[in-house]
């Protein structure tokens, strides 16, 4: 695979806790250049993200985070940030479950709040962050079939803000239980171009990563 075919699988990601506008706005430039799959952003940037890709005349999608990064929200908490998001032009939203509802077994309710979420969505994609370093290789399997059982198009393996990102065990995992009308994000550490390949190799369809454009800028 080519550089600039990998770089179309990327969601060019910026979600540090001190972010600025001239960072975000470097990444928008970059997505676009680039032509990766969408800038992931914080919420609060989206509005102004939004309306800077318009007057540039790109179509670069914008993708942000909501119940971010711990997930323990209420419901209606992230359908509110859900919904507010797109009004304010997010196309894509990156949600994180409520881990603690996963280690009880609480699957029925976690698949409730990925579909009440998904419908604040308004049609525009959603991915179910389940913070997979957290998580058992059975519990992943389990949100596996959450997934597969809702009415969200991606699994995402990470944060990038806990104690690991993605793996390339967790991917393998996840390409032998989830659906094919449904996706898997890897998120979270991919620091190589290498690394970035293999994840797509191993059945990954985006990659949530800040490195990879920094490397081919670089070369």
């Amino acid at each position: 695979m080519t550089n600039e075919e990998l770089l179309t699988y990327v969601d060019h990601t910026l979600l540090n806790v001190d972010s600025t506008w001239d960072q975000i706005k470097e990444i928008i430039d970059d997505g676009i250049k680039y032509n990766t799959a969408s800038v992931c952003i914080p919420a609060s940037f989206v509005a102004e993200a939004a309306e800077y890709i318009k007057k540039s005349g790109s179509n670069l999608p914008v993708c942000t985070v909501i119940g971010f990064p711990n997930g323990y929200s209420t419901t209606a908490t992230k359908v509110f940030e859900a919904a507010d998001a797109v009004k304010n032009g997010a196309t894509e939203v990156d949600m994180v479950i409520n881990v603690g509802w996963a280690k009880e077994g609480k699957w029925d309710e976690i698949l409730k709040e990925i579909n009440e979420i998904k419908k604040a969505c308004d049609g525009r994609l959603l991915k179910v962050i389940i913070e997979s370093c957290l998580l058992t290789d059975d519990e992943i399997v389990h949100m596996c079939d959450v997934v597969n059982r809702s009415d969200a198009e991606y699994i995402k393996t990470s944060t990038g803000f806990s104690t690991c990102g993605a793996t390339f065990e967790v991917i393998e995992l996840m390409a032998k239980h989830m659906n094919p009308d449904k996706k898997i994000k890897a998120a979270g550490g991919i620091s190589s171009l290498e690394d970035a390949n293999k994840y797509l190799d191993l059945g990954a369809h985006r990659l949530g990563t800040s490195r990879i454009v920094k490397i081919i800028k670089a070369q």
